[in-house]
Protein backbone atom coordinates (compact mmCIF):
# COMPACT_ATOMS: atom_id res chain seq x y z
CA UNK A 1 0.00 0.00 0.00
CA UNK A 2 1.60 3.58 -1.28
CA UNK A 3 1.78 5.35 1.94
CA UNK A 4 3.45 8.97 1.00
CA UNK A 5 5.88 10.94 2.79
CA UNK A 6 3.72 14.06 4.00
CA UNK A 7 5.90 16.86 4.46
CA UNK A 8 4.13 20.52 5.61
CA UNK A 9 4.28 23.25 3.79
CA UNK A 10 5.83 26.38 5.00
CA UNK A 11 4.92 28.15 7.85
CA UNK A 12 5.88 31.38 8.27
CA UNK A 13 7.89 30.20 11.28
CA UNK A 14 10.43 28.39 9.50
CA UNK A 15 10.71 30.85 6.82
CA UNK A 16 12.60 33.27 9.98
CA UNK A 17 14.42 29.95 10.63
CA UNK A 18 15.31 29.80 6.85
CA UNK A 19 16.44 33.62 6.65
CA UNK A 20 18.68 33.12 9.52
CA UNK A 21 20.36 30.02 8.26
CA UNK A 22 21.01 32.43 5.04
CA UNK A 23 22.72 35.22 7.26
CA UNK A 24 25.34 33.09 9.15
CA UNK A 25 28.28 33.72 8.65
CA UNK A 26 30.14 31.48 6.19
CA UNK A 27 33.64 32.30 4.68
CA UNK A 28 34.58 31.31 0.98
CA UNK A 29 36.37 28.09 0.97
CA UNK A 30 33.63 26.64 3.18
CA UNK A 31 32.01 23.87 2.76
CA UNK A 32 28.37 25.71 3.23
CA UNK A 33 29.88 28.25 0.31
CA UNK A 34 30.49 25.46 -2.48
CA UNK A 35 27.49 23.55 -1.42
CA UNK A 36 25.33 26.55 -1.90
CA UNK A 37 26.73 27.59 -5.51
CA UNK A 38 26.03 23.56 -6.70
CA UNK A 39 23.15 23.66 -5.86
CA UNK A 40 22.02 27.13 -7.79
CA UNK A 41 24.47 25.71 -10.95
CA UNK A 42 22.29 22.92 -10.83
CA UNK A 43 19.28 24.83 -10.99
CA UNK A 44 19.94 26.83 -13.90
CA UNK A 45 19.49 24.50 -16.70
CA UNK A 46 15.51 24.45 -15.33
CA UNK A 47 15.43 27.73 -16.04
CA UNK A 48 16.71 27.59 -19.76
CA UNK A 49 13.66 26.35 -21.00
CA UNK A 50 11.32 29.35 -20.19
CA UNK A 51 14.09 31.75 -20.97
CA UNK A 52 13.80 30.45 -24.04
CA UNK A 53 10.25 30.60 -25.04
CA UNK A 54 10.36 33.98 -23.46
CA UNK A 55 13.19 35.22 -26.38
CA UNK A 56 10.92 33.63 -29.19
CA UNK A 57 8.00 35.25 -30.90
CA UNK A 58 4.80 34.19 -32.46
CA UNK A 59 3.70 30.92 -33.99
CA UNK A 60 7.21 29.68 -32.41
CA UNK A 61 6.50 31.41 -28.84
CA UNK A 62 2.96 28.73 -28.46
CA UNK A 63 4.51 25.81 -29.89
CA UNK A 64 7.30 26.04 -27.12
CA UNK A 65 4.28 27.32 -24.33
CA UNK A 66 2.72 23.95 -25.60
CA UNK A 67 6.15 21.93 -24.79
CA UNK A 68 7.15 23.38 -21.95
CA UNK A 69 3.30 22.88 -20.33
CA UNK A 70 3.84 19.26 -21.40
CA UNK A 71 7.62 19.30 -19.91
CA UNK A 72 6.25 20.23 -16.31
CA UNK A 73 5.97 17.10 -15.04
CA UNK A 74 9.21 15.95 -16.05
CA UNK A 75 10.75 19.93 -15.05
CA UNK A 76 8.46 18.92 -11.56
CA UNK A 77 10.50 15.73 -10.94
CA UNK A 78 13.44 16.51 -12.05
CA UNK A 79 13.82 19.74 -9.49
CA UNK A 80 12.79 17.61 -6.82
CA UNK A 81 15.37 14.93 -7.34
CA UNK A 82 17.98 18.35 -7.21
CA UNK A 83 16.72 19.33 -3.97
CA UNK A 84 16.56 15.73 -2.54
CA UNK A 85 20.11 14.92 -3.76
CA UNK A 86 21.60 18.87 -3.31
CA UNK A 87 20.00 19.83 0.22
CA UNK A 88 18.42 16.13 1.46
CA UNK A 89 14.68 17.71 1.63
CA UNK A 90 12.18 15.59 0.79
CA UNK A 91 9.49 17.51 -1.67
CA UNK A 92 6.67 15.11 -1.96
CA UNK A 93 4.74 14.65 -4.99
CA UNK A 94 0.89 15.78 -5.98
CA UNK A 95 0.96 11.74 -7.64
CA UNK A 96 1.58 8.31 -6.63
CA UNK A 97 4.82 6.80 -7.95
CA UNK A 98 3.74 4.49 -10.78
CA UNK A 99 0.55 6.96 -11.74
CA UNK A 100 -0.34 7.24 -15.43
CA UNK A 101 1.33 9.59 -17.92
CA UNK A 102 -2.24 11.38 -18.00
CA UNK A 103 -2.71 11.98 -14.24
CA UNK A 104 0.96 13.43 -14.04
CA UNK A 105 0.24 15.90 -16.86
CA UNK A 106 -2.84 16.93 -15.33
CA UNK A 107 -0.87 17.11 -11.67
CA UNK A 108 1.80 19.20 -14.04
CA UNK A 109 -1.52 21.37 -15.09
CA UNK A 110 -1.34 24.06 -11.90
CA UNK A 111 -0.94 27.27 -11.46
CA UNK A 112 1.87 27.25 -9.04
CA UNK A 113 4.13 24.58 -11.19
CA UNK A 114 3.29 27.38 -14.20
CA UNK A 115 4.05 30.14 -11.91
CA UNK A 116 7.57 28.22 -10.65
CA UNK A 117 8.80 27.06 -14.52
CA UNK A 118 7.65 30.06 -16.01
CA UNK A 119 8.42 32.57 -13.83
CA UNK A 120 10.53 31.74 -10.47
CA UNK A 121 12.66 29.03 -12.54
CA UNK A 122 14.17 31.85 -15.14
CA UNK A 123 14.77 34.08 -11.90
CA UNK A 124 16.40 31.61 -10.29
CA UNK A 125 19.02 30.80 -13.59
CA UNK A 126 19.71 34.36 -13.69
CA UNK A 127 20.70 34.67 -10.03
CA UNK A 128 23.11 31.18 -10.49
CA UNK A 129 24.83 32.73 -13.58
CA UNK A 130 24.98 36.37 -11.65
CA UNK A 131 26.71 34.00 -8.39
CA UNK A 132 28.55 31.94 -10.85
CA UNK A 133 30.16 35.51 -13.05
CA UNK A 134 30.62 36.35 -9.07
CA UNK A 135 33.20 33.65 -8.52
CA UNK A 136 34.63 34.14 -11.28
CA UNK A 137 34.91 37.95 -11.26
CA UNK A 138 36.59 37.11 -8.09
CA UNK A 139 39.25 34.65 -9.15
CA UNK A 140 40.23 36.85 -12.07
CA UNK A 141 41.09 40.02 -9.81
CA UNK A 142 42.51 38.21 -7.23
CA UNK A 143 44.76 37.10 -9.72
CA UNK A 144 45.38 40.20 -11.48
CA UNK A 145 48.85 40.68 -10.80
CA UNK A 146 49.45 36.94 -11.66
CA UNK A 147 47.66 37.81 -15.57
CA UNK A 148 50.13 40.51 -15.38
CA UNK A 149 53.11 39.25 -14.29
CA UNK A 150 52.51 36.83 -17.78
CA UNK A 151 52.72 39.17 -20.14
CA UNK A 152 55.36 39.82 -21.87
CA UNK A 153 58.20 42.79 -20.72
CA UNK A 154 57.15 44.78 -23.37
CA UNK A 155 53.57 44.90 -23.21
CA UNK A 156 51.73 48.26 -22.76
CA UNK A 157 50.06 46.90 -19.39
CA UNK A 158 52.83 46.04 -17.42
CA UNK A 159 55.02 49.02 -18.47
CA UNK A 160 52.44 51.79 -18.09
CA UNK A 161 52.16 54.07 -15.37
CA UNK A 162 49.98 53.29 -12.80
CA UNK A 163 49.31 49.89 -13.01
CA UNK A 164 50.15 48.46 -9.78
CA UNK A 165 47.84 51.00 -8.21
CA UNK A 166 44.83 49.08 -10.22
CA UNK A 167 45.86 46.16 -9.48
CA UNK A 168 45.79 47.08 -5.72
CA UNK A 169 42.37 48.09 -6.03
CA UNK A 170 41.26 44.79 -8.06
CA UNK A 171 43.10 42.60 -5.39
CA UNK A 172 40.69 44.82 -2.90
CA UNK A 173 37.66 44.12 -5.08
CA UNK A 174 38.71 40.61 -5.47
CA UNK A 175 38.46 40.03 -1.49
CA UNK A 176 35.01 41.94 -1.44
CA UNK A 177 33.42 40.07 -3.66
CA UNK A 178 35.23 36.66 -2.54
CA UNK A 179 33.56 37.44 0.98
CA UNK A 180 30.26 38.38 -0.25
CA UNK A 181 29.31 35.96 -2.75
CA UNK A 182 29.37 33.33 -0.08
CA UNK A 183 26.55 34.93 1.28
CA UNK A 184 24.41 36.12 -1.39
CA UNK A 185 24.61 32.25 -2.74
CA UNK A 186 23.31 30.89 -0.02
CA UNK A 187 20.56 33.87 0.19
CA UNK A 188 19.51 32.88 -3.18
CA UNK A 189 20.07 29.04 -2.41
CA UNK A 190 17.50 29.42 0.52
CA UNK A 191 15.12 31.15 -1.68
CA UNK A 192 15.27 28.67 -4.17
CA UNK A 193 14.99 25.79 -2.13
CA UNK A 194 11.76 27.61 -0.33
CA UNK A 195 10.29 27.98 -3.93
CA UNK A 196 10.59 24.67 -4.55
CA UNK A 197 8.76 23.23 -1.54
CA UNK A 198 5.89 26.28 -1.54
CA UNK A 199 5.27 25.83 -5.47
CA UNK A 200 6.11 22.29 -6.36
CA UNK A 201 5.04 20.40 -3.02
CA UNK A 202 1.57 19.58 -2.38
CA UNK A 203 -1.10 22.58 -1.16
CA UNK A 204 -2.30 22.44 2.11
CA UNK A 205 -5.31 20.76 0.95
CA UNK A 206 -3.70 18.05 -0.28
CA UNK A 207 -1.40 17.77 2.92
CA UNK A 208 -4.74 17.56 4.87
CA UNK A 209 -6.07 15.08 2.23
CA UNK A 210 -2.88 13.07 2.43
CA UNK A 211 -3.21 13.49 6.56
CA UNK A 212 -7.01 11.90 6.10
CA UNK A 213 -5.76 9.26 4.44
CA UNK A 214 -2.87 7.96 6.52
CA UNK A 215 -5.34 8.12 9.37
CA UNK A 216 -7.57 6.33 7.96
CA UNK A 217 -4.84 3.31 7.11
CA UNK A 218 -3.62 3.56 10.78
CA UNK A 219 -6.58 3.41 12.23
CA UNK A 220 -7.87 0.10 9.93
CA UNK A 221 -4.17 -1.22 11.18
CA UNK A 222 -4.91 -1.06 14.36
CA UNK A 223 -8.03 -2.32 14.40
CA UNK A 224 -6.62 -5.06 12.61
CA UNK A 225 -4.02 -5.78 14.97
CA UNK A 226 -6.68 -5.38 17.72
CA UNK A 227 -8.38 -8.03 16.30
CA UNK A 228 -5.06 -10.57 15.06
CA UNK A 229 -4.32 -9.88 19.06
CA UNK A 230 -7.82 -10.99 20.43
CA UNK A 231 -7.35 -14.33 17.69
CA UNK A 232 -3.61 -15.18 19.44
CA UNK A 233 -4.91 -14.88 22.99
CA UNK A 234 -7.71 -16.57 22.45
CA UNK A 235 -5.83 -19.57 20.78
CA UNK A 236 -3.21 -18.97 23.58
CA UNK A 237 -5.55 -19.82 26.21
CA UNK A 238 -7.58 -22.75 24.62
CA UNK A 239 -4.46 -24.33 23.53
CA UNK A 240 -2.74 -23.95 26.92
CA UNK A 241 -4.54 -22.68 30.09
CA UNK A 242 -7.90 -24.67 29.01
CA UNK A 243 -6.70 -27.71 27.94
CA UNK A 244 -4.45 -27.86 31.42
CA UNK A 245 -8.04 -27.09 33.63
CA UNK A 246 -9.96 -29.26 31.33
CA UNK A 247 -7.22 -32.30 32.20
CA UNK A 248 -7.17 -31.49 35.98
CA UNK A 249 -10.99 -31.21 35.88
CA UNK A 250 -10.67 -34.62 34.52
CA UNK A 251 -8.16 -35.95 37.03
CA UNK A 252 -10.01 -34.81 39.85
CA UNK A 253 -13.39 -36.26 39.12
CA UNK A 254 -11.59 -39.44 38.31
CA UNK A 255 -10.45 -39.20 42.11
CA UNK A 256 -13.23 -38.59 43.16
CA UNK A 257 -15.16 -41.57 41.94
CA UNK A 258 -12.48 -44.26 42.49
CA UNK A 259 -10.83 -43.05 45.67
CA UNK A 260 -14.03 -44.40 47.79
CA UNK A 261 -11.50 -45.36 51.06
CA UNK A 262 -10.27 -42.05 51.63
CA UNK A 263 -11.55 -40.09 54.84
CA UNK A 264 -15.28 -38.20 54.45
CA UNK A 265 -13.27 -35.03 54.61
CA UNK A 266 -10.93 -35.39 52.11
CA UNK A 267 -13.45 -36.71 49.87
CA UNK A 268 -15.66 -33.49 50.41
CA UNK A 269 -12.21 -31.67 49.52
CA UNK A 270 -11.77 -33.42 46.03
CA UNK A 271 -15.68 -33.04 45.58
CA UNK A 272 -15.30 -29.22 45.99
CA UNK A 273 -12.35 -28.81 44.32
CA UNK A 274 -13.63 -30.72 41.31
CA UNK A 275 -16.05 -28.30 41.15
CA UNK A 276 -13.98 -25.44 41.29
CA UNK A 277 -12.73 -27.09 38.24
CA UNK A 278 -15.13 -27.45 36.45
CA UNK A 279 -16.63 -24.35 36.70
CA UNK A 280 -13.34 -22.74 36.05
CA UNK A 281 -13.37 -24.37 32.94
CA UNK A 282 -16.40 -23.12 31.77
CA UNK A 283 -15.71 -19.76 32.91
CA UNK A 284 -12.46 -19.79 30.24
CA UNK A 285 -14.39 -21.29 28.09
CA UNK A 286 -16.74 -18.49 27.88
CA UNK A 287 -13.85 -15.46 27.86
CA UNK A 288 -12.02 -17.34 25.24
CA UNK A 289 -15.46 -17.36 23.65
CA UNK A 290 -16.03 -13.39 23.85
CA UNK A 291 -12.25 -12.61 22.90
CA UNK A 292 -13.06 -14.38 19.43
CA UNK A 293 -15.29 -17.56 18.92
CA UNK A 294 -13.39 -19.92 17.33
CA UNK A 295 -16.79 -20.94 14.93
CA UNK A 296 -16.32 -17.24 13.32
CA UNK A 297 -13.11 -17.88 12.07
CA UNK A 298 -13.99 -21.65 11.03
CA UNK A 299 -17.65 -20.76 9.24
CA UNK A 300 -18.00 -17.57 9.21
CA UNK A 301 -20.53 -14.40 10.85
CA UNK A 302 -24.10 -16.64 10.10
CA UNK A 303 -22.77 -19.44 12.12
CA UNK A 304 -21.54 -17.80 14.89
CA UNK A 305 -24.53 -15.21 15.09
CA UNK A 306 -26.59 -18.38 14.83
CA UNK A 307 -25.07 -19.51 18.24
CA UNK A 308 -25.35 -16.21 20.11
CA UNK A 309 -29.34 -16.24 19.41
CA UNK A 310 -29.57 -19.69 20.41
CA UNK A 311 -27.84 -18.70 23.70
CA UNK A 312 -30.14 -15.69 24.32
CA UNK A 313 -32.12 -15.35 27.07
CA UNK A 314 -34.40 -14.03 24.92
CA UNK A 315 -35.77 -15.37 21.75
CA UNK A 316 -34.28 -14.04 18.46
CA UNK A 317 -35.43 -14.07 15.18
CA UNK A 318 -32.62 -14.22 12.98
CA UNK A 319 -32.33 -13.32 9.03
CA UNK A 320 -29.14 -13.61 7.28
CA UNK A 321 -28.82 -12.92 3.94
CA UNK A 322 -24.68 -12.65 3.00
CA UNK A 323 -23.67 -14.33 -0.27
CA UNK A 324 -20.12 -14.74 0.84
CA UNK A 325 -17.37 -13.90 3.49
CA UNK A 326 -16.87 -10.38 4.47
CA UNK A 327 -13.43 -8.97 5.33
CA UNK A 328 -12.90 -10.76 9.33
CA UNK A 329 -12.28 -7.92 10.96
CA UNK A 330 -15.44 -6.45 10.17
CA UNK A 331 -16.88 -9.74 10.71
CA UNK A 332 -15.15 -9.43 14.51
CA UNK A 333 -17.06 -5.99 14.71
CA UNK A 334 -20.19 -6.83 13.51
CA UNK A 335 -20.27 -10.31 15.80
CA UNK A 336 -19.10 -8.15 18.78
CA UNK A 337 -21.79 -5.80 18.38
CA UNK A 338 -24.77 -7.85 17.86
CA UNK A 339 -23.61 -9.73 20.88
CA UNK A 340 -23.87 -6.41 22.86
CA UNK A 341 -27.01 -5.57 21.53
CA UNK A 342 -28.67 -8.46 22.26
CA UNK A 343 -27.12 -8.50 25.92
CA UNK A 344 -28.38 -5.08 26.58
CA UNK A 345 -31.87 -6.11 25.33
CA UNK A 346 -31.91 -8.39 27.71
CA UNK A 347 -30.71 -6.95 30.53
CA UNK A 348 -32.44 -3.44 29.83
CA UNK A 349 -35.26 -3.22 27.04
CA UNK A 350 -37.28 -5.81 29.37
CA UNK A 351 -37.97 -7.51 25.72
CA UNK A 352 -40.09 -10.66 24.99
CA UNK A 353 -38.49 -10.94 21.39
CA UNK A 354 -35.62 -9.63 19.37
CA UNK A 355 -35.58 -9.52 15.34
CA UNK A 356 -32.24 -9.61 14.21
CA UNK A 357 -31.66 -9.13 10.24
CA UNK A 358 -28.39 -8.72 8.34
CA UNK A 359 -28.09 -8.14 4.51
CA UNK A 360 -25.38 -7.47 2.24
CA UNK A 361 -26.25 -4.58 -0.23
CA UNK A 362 -23.02 -4.08 -2.55
CA UNK A 363 -20.12 -3.30 -0.35
CA UNK A 364 -22.15 -2.60 3.03
CA UNK A 365 -23.33 -4.87 5.50
CA UNK A 366 -26.76 -3.43 7.17
CA UNK A 367 -27.45 -4.78 10.60
CA UNK A 368 -30.81 -4.33 12.20
CA UNK A 369 -31.31 -5.21 15.39
CA UNK A 370 -35.05 -4.80 16.68
CA UNK A 371 -36.68 -5.45 20.17
CA UNK A 372 -40.43 -5.63 21.31
CA UNK A 373 -39.11 -3.83 24.78
CA UNK A 374 -39.96 -0.82 26.78
CA UNK A 375 -37.92 1.77 24.33
CA UNK A 376 -36.34 5.04 25.87
CA UNK A 377 -32.48 3.71 25.07
CA UNK A 378 -30.45 6.96 24.64
CA UNK A 379 -26.71 6.86 23.61
CA UNK A 380 -25.60 9.06 26.26
CA UNK A 381 -27.31 7.39 29.35
CA UNK A 382 -24.18 4.55 29.44
CA UNK A 383 -25.90 1.42 28.55
CA UNK A 384 -23.68 0.49 26.52
CA UNK A 385 -25.11 2.33 22.91
CA UNK A 386 -21.81 4.32 23.07
CA UNK A 387 -19.86 1.58 22.63
CA UNK A 388 -21.84 -0.02 19.92
CA UNK A 389 -21.42 3.37 18.25
CA UNK A 390 -17.68 3.37 18.71
CA UNK A 391 -17.10 -0.17 17.69
CA UNK A 392 -19.19 0.95 14.40
CA UNK A 393 -17.03 4.04 14.16
CA UNK A 394 -13.68 1.83 14.33
CA UNK A 395 -14.27 0.49 10.91
CA UNK A 396 -15.75 3.58 9.21
CA UNK A 397 -19.37 2.24 10.02
CA UNK A 398 -22.83 3.97 10.57
CA UNK A 399 -24.67 3.80 14.25
CA UNK A 400 -28.19 5.24 14.26
CA UNK A 401 -31.02 3.86 17.08
CA UNK A 402 -34.69 5.07 17.47
CA UNK A 403 -36.15 4.50 20.59
CA UNK A 404 -39.28 5.94 21.74
CA UNK A 405 -40.64 5.54 25.10
CA UNK A 406 -42.77 2.10 25.08
CA UNK A 407 -40.91 0.89 21.86
CA UNK A 408 -39.86 -0.87 20.03
CA UNK A 409 -36.18 -0.09 19.83
CA UNK A 410 -34.49 -0.25 16.23
CA UNK A 411 -30.56 0.10 15.95
CA UNK A 412 -29.52 0.32 12.35
CA UNK A 413 -25.52 -0.24 11.84
CA UNK A 414 -23.72 -0.07 8.36
CA UNK A 415 -20.18 -1.53 7.96
CA UNK A 416 -18.06 -1.60 5.07
CA UNK A 417 -17.58 -5.35 3.69
CA UNK A 418 -13.82 -4.75 2.85
CA UNK A 419 -11.61 -2.09 4.52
Amino acid sequence: MFQPKIDRPPQRADRGAVVRAALAARTPWSAAARRDSLFLAAGLPFGLPSLIVLSTSGGLLLLCLLLLVVLFDLLTTTQRSRVRALRGVEVPGRVPPGAGWLVRLRAGLTWRQAVHHLVVAPVQALCAVLVLALWGAAVVLLGFFCWVWLLPSGNPLRSGPGWTTEGAFATVGGLLLLAATPWLAALFAVVDLWTVRALLGPNRAEVLERRVEHLVRSRVDVVDAADAERRRIERDLHDGAQQRLVSLAMNLGLARRTLKHLPPEALEVIAAAHEEAQAAVKELHDLVRGLHPAVLEDRGLDAALSGIAARSPVPVHLTVDLPGRIAPTVEAVAYFTVSEALANAAKHARASRVDLALRRSADRLRITITDDGIGGADVGRGTGLDGLRKRAASVDGSFAITSPRGGPTTITMELPCEL
